[in-house]
């Protein structure tokens, strides 16, 4: 019977530089999130940096989305109606 593959199998050791003044924090950080392993450290830190990429990505949408609106001369509170119209394909535009 063969074992299950873990993360580990397939990782690969990448090397990064770190200044000097930046180790303690770096240090302080990888105990606290990674138990004193830089590379559990890196893979939470990852997972948390993806979701600060969506939010912000998801804030610039919502800008340009209120923005377009605005452009169009469509109020806030028109939206939710005009989406139900438009996935029932029935869009008066």
């Amino acid at each position: 019977m063969s074992k299950a593959p873990s993360h580990h199998d397939k990782a690969r050791t990448l090397g990064f530089s770190v200044q000097a003044e930046d180790r303690p924090v770096l240090n302080e950080l990888t105990r606290y999130f990674g138990d004193g392993n830089r590379s559990a450290y890196l893979r939470a830190t990852y997972r948390v940096m993806r979701s600060v990429m969506l939010a912000e990505q998801l804030r610039d949408l919502h800008a340009y989305g209120r923005q377009r609106t605005a452009e169009l001369g469509i109020e806030p509170a028109d939206i939710p109606e005009r989406v139900r119209e438009f996935l029932k394909g029935t869009d008066r535009t």
